[in-house]
């Protein structure tokens, strides 16, 4: 089988041409170079493939499964007739987001987007956020030396932090976060991603600063942060 890809926008399109079977180890393999190279979207081209049997079938659902453990998106289009039988046998068309034409494809990537951001401000909505002023240890989640000391964080939730005093991360970072929750003083350690950074010109009293996103949080430990918050909270409310 050979491959061709191209872009369009955020999204790697992969034209397919030939025969999926045993030999196409290297749809594989071009899926995987996509992930690597920090390409989450990718969309398969399917009009110039005359042939899929078994083999070819489980080819594609391990790039599949590759994309989605990498929290990418994967999709197909132009299906030709004599192999939408082959899709529907294996299961695929139950899973895999499949469209008629390109243009159909390409929009549907956008409507997740919007849908995605929708439910992220829906979740953030859903969890209070409490001011405060503690001092907590910002790291490097991959990478050596990276590291703050002592910043503070301003703002947080269940779901997320604004850190005042820290300039070493970048946009995307992936970063630990380690704090204390008062009274008993338990340590919890977060993991988390720099999703914005404070503008100083228009913020400037608030610079260095930065919104971290927390991910991989387990419910007991998000639970503790959402008590402590609401203890917080209905402390400032009766002062």
């Amino acid at each position: 089988m050979e491959i061709r890809a191209r872009q369009k926008g955020n999204i790697i399109i992969l034209d397919l041409f030939g025969r999926i079977d045993v030999d196409s180890a290297n749809l594989v393999e071009a899926v995987g170079q996509c992930l690597r190279d920090g390409y989450l979207d990718i969309l398969c081209n399917f009009e110039e493939v005359d042939f899929i049997d078994y083999m070819g079938a489980s080819a594609i659902v391990i790039a599949y499964k590759d994309v989605i453990n990498n929290k990418g998106r994967m999709k197909f289009e132009n299906i030709p007739v004599h192999l939408k039988n082959v899709f529907s046998v294996a299961g695929l068309d139950r899973i895999i987001d499949m469209y008629a034409t390109e243009e159909l494809a390409l929009n549907s990537f956008k409507e997740d987007k919007i849908i995605e951001n929708i439910q992220k401000l829906q979740l953030r909505r859903r969890f209070k956020r409490l001011p405060l002023d503690i001092k907590v240890e910002l790291k490097a989640k991959y990478t050596k030396g990276a590291v703050c000391l002592k910043v503070e964080i301003l703002n947080l939730s269940a779901i997320g932090a604004f850190i005042y005093g820290c300039e070493e991360f970048k946009l995307g970072d992936e970063v630990i976060l380690k704090l204390k929750l008062s009274p008993k003083q338990e340590e919890i350690e977060l993991e988390a991603k720099v999703v914005w950074l404070l503008d100083k010109q228009v913020q400037p009293q608030l610079y260095p600063g930065i919104g971290v996103e927390f991910y991989n949080i387990s419910p007991p430990v998000q639970q503790k942060l959402v008590e402590f918050i609401e203890r917080n909270l209905s402390h400032l409310t009766t002062d």
